[in-house]
């Protein structure tokens, strides 16, 4: 059974305000160059009248993890993610490289002109022997502060223009 990924933001900014940050190919840039790990990039940005897919590769350093999860899988953990959103509700996968580990979920924004919440609920599983779910507990973790960083970063920028 999978470990749960749950998370939510809450903004001062209005709904809107977010959700045109997240069409913003600029906002991603910046998010990854800012929170997305050392060789972290945009892979790709697709804009649609429909809705958004964004790719990107993120990396957590392996000085930043516990022996625990280096002893069994050494070196940063390097981490394709895709984002695909439609009007208020998204949903996202990663993986990471080199690792039997997956994460998915999805992603509800709610919320008016006074203020909005993002709501981030999803499952991480790791199928290793013995230490899947050790390594999950870390993973999510990891995934939590990530989505801390990344909730701070988006305040910050919309204030910001």
């Amino acid at each position: 059974m999978a470990t749960p990924l749950a998370y939510t933001a809450t903004y001062s900014h209005p709904a809107d305000a977010v959700r045109a940050a997240l069409a913003d190919e600029q906002y991603w840039k910046d998010r990854i160059a800012e929170v997305g790990g050392p060789g972290a990039r945009l892979e790709s940005f697709d804009a649609t009248d429909d809705g958004l897919r964004v790719a990107m590769v993120q990396a957590i350093p392996e000085e930043e993890l516990p022996t625990a999860l280096t002893s069994v899988r050494p070196g940063d953990l390097i981490i394709p993610r895709t984002e695909t959103y439609s009007g208020t509700s998204g949903i996202f996968e990663a993986h990471v490289e080199g690792a039997p580990a997956q994460v998915r979920g999805t992603v509800t924004l709610t919320g008016d002109d006074s203020g909005c919440t993002v709501v981030v609920d999803g499952s991480v599983e790791v199928a290793v022997p013995l230490f899947g779910k050790k390594i999950e507990k870390v993973v999510a973790e990891k995934l939590t502060e990530l989505l801390t960083s990344e909730a701070e970063f988006t305040g910050s920028w919309i204030a910001d223009r």
